[in-house]
């Protein structure tokens, strides 16, 4: 995997922290040259001198920000081989009558929409070059019912996408995948657990191995889809959960075996 990895240019989006930071760094170690895209740019330069890396300023709610990070990315660190959309928000477990609607749209602006766009912007610059590997970082959310109207909806949005462009670009050389993290200890949900937004007892519970996940296991995904051993893959969702889709029908039975 390694091998296959080296020299190449990957663009991460929500590389500043969390789940965008290991990949930037896992991408990193296996010979990449990355592009650290985070809308924060002095946390993005904190991280990109750590691994050699490019620090680019990125917002995914904004078209022109898009572009131009896109631009300045294949100027100045090459043709993006490998892009990673990390970016993006999670929102207040609410029932729909205390949602406001202007949460609801910043979600999906960033979550569902954001991705889409950079998506569009990288993919149809590989399709040209008749190559490329898109992982977009979805969720287990976006695969079950919750409380969460406008985030597990964008994230089920994004997992249909990543189908969809894989069949659009699959002919022009360009994979297109998911990742679906389980519940992963980042600074976004350690915020939501210390406002007392999150139960995390709850959280470990839930998974069959009955912890949460580390941003590390989602980097190691996203690494073996961006390379040549998934040559084979596209339009795939893989969730990386520690078993919590498989776990949860068992708590009507009294939880998974100890």
């Amino acid at each position: 995997m390694k091998a296959t990895l080296q020299n190449k240019t990957a663009l991460i989006t929500g590389a500043a922290s969390g789940i965008g930071e290991a990949c930037a760094r896992l991408l990193a170690e296996y010979g990449c040259r990355v592009a650290v895209a985070d809308i924060d740019i002095d946390r993005a330069r904190n991280v990109a001198a750590g691994i050699a890396g490019h620090a680019v300023e990125m917002d995914v709610a904004s078209d022109a920000s898009v572009e131009t990070a896109v631009d300045w990315v294949e100027d100045n660190v090459g043709p993006v081989d490998i892009l990673v959309t990390s970016a993006g928000v999670i929102q207040r477990p609410l029932p729909v009558s205390d949602l406001p609607l202007e949460d609801w749209d910043r979600v999906v602006h960033i979550d569902q929409r954001g991705t889409y766009v950079t998506c569009r912007d990288v993919g149809l610059r590989m399709a040209r070059r008749g190559s490329g590997s898109i992982i977009n970082i979805a969720s287990v959310a976006g695969m079950r019912s919750m409380p969460l109207h406008a985030y597990a909806p964008a994230k089920a949005a994004v997992i249909s996408m990543s189908e969809c462009l894989a069949s659009e670009w699959g002919r022009s050389g360009v994979r297109v995948n998911t990742v679906s993290p389980g519940y992963t200890r980042t600074p976004a949900l350690q915020g939501a657990i210390d406002r007392g937004e999150r139960d995390v007892s709850s959280l470990e519970n839930n998974s069959a191995v009955g912890r949460l996940v580390d941003p590390s296991e989602i980097a190691a995904a996203v690494a073996f889809l961006a390379s040549g051993l998934a040559s084979g893959i596209t339009g795939v969702n893989l969730p990386v959960d520690l078993g919590w889709l498989t776990a949860g029908s068992w708590n009507t039975y009294g939880g998974v075996g100890k």
